[in-house]
């Protein structure tokens, strides 16, 4: 079991180059929570909008993983979905003074959607990750994107399309460009990821280095963190380098155990990411 999150900011520089400086999220007043809250704090993270409550559990998510380090997961959310409208605006200042502010479904998704209007407003850059994703998503998610990256289970469930190759992710990102999305990317695992964009209408596919995957449990988060301190740190990268790199430490994370501790720190990362 391990605790889950919310919405996160990007801010100042951090250990891990996969983590947000800031997130802003409710657990519950339990050793989940507590040990969550300590692991931020230990990685450098301001708890500062990190609420404990008594009238939820922390939200947590089951993991099996096989022997070829594919997974599944059944998420209980616990205290997430008590993050409110309140909450978001305690952390207006911070969320609108970001560089890049990360939102996915982890939380009530109306609240979700109003932290990258939010964002929006302020002209802060959105990264959307639909996670667990919803097939009736309000289309507004779509607009109020400037990327959205969703992983081939998500893209089924949000287009009906099944992502079995380059050529089905091509089609959902055809697909959410038409719902308004200005980017998408979608993630194809040890096949790298597929770009498209309103600009840019021919579709770009980035692949991954090829590894030996221990667990694969965590490496869209990685990719999605990875990507947002790229668009935060060095914006003067185009999208494709950003996403090459995004893939080399999510290909990383996907060697070791864990969630979380699977991430790596700066220090054990290529210095030609950076």
């Amino acid at each position: 079991m391990m605790p889950t999150s919310s919405l996160a900011p990007c801010g100042k520089h951090d250990q891990k180059e996969e983590k947000p400086r800031l997130e802003n999220t409710a657990v519950g007043k339990d050793s989940f929570g507590n040990d969550y809250v300590d692991n931020l704090k230990k990685n450098g993270i301001s708890t500062a909008f990190v609420g404990q409550t008594i009238d939820a559990a922390t939200g947590t998510a089951s993991i099996i993983v096989n022997s070829e380090g594919q997974n599944v997961i059944v998420i209980v959310p616990g205290a997430n979905l008590l993050l409110n409208f309140e909450d978001l605006k305690r952390a207006s200042d911070v969320i609108c003074k970001a560089k890049v502010v990360v939102c996915q479904l982890e939380i009530t998704p109306a609240v979700s959607l109003e932290a990258l209007k939010m964002a929006r407003a302020s002209g802060v850059k959105t990264l959307f990750n639909p996670a667990p994703a919803l097939a009736d998503l309000d289309p507004q998610f779509y607009t109020y994107s400037d990327i959205f990256c969703c992983n081939e289970t998500e893209a089924e469930i949000l287009t009906g399309i099944p992502v079995g190759n380059l050529e089905d992710a091509e089609k959902v990102g055809r697909m959410l460009l038409e719902r308004g999305c200005k980017l998408v990317i979608v993630t194809l695992g040890a096949e790298g990821c597929m770009m498209i964009s309103g600009d840019e209408p021919i579709p770009k596919h980035v692949p991954a280095g090829k590894v030996r995957a221990v667990d694969t449990t965590g490496a869209g988060d990685s990719f999605v963190g990875a990507l947002a301190f790229y668009m935060a740190y060095y914006p003067k990268l185009s999208m494709e380098e950003m996403i090459r790199k995004s893939n080399c430490v999510a290909s990383v994370s996907v060697q070791a155990p864990g969630t979380q501790s699977s991430y790596p720190y700066r220090k054990d990362l290529p210095q030609d990411l950076f």
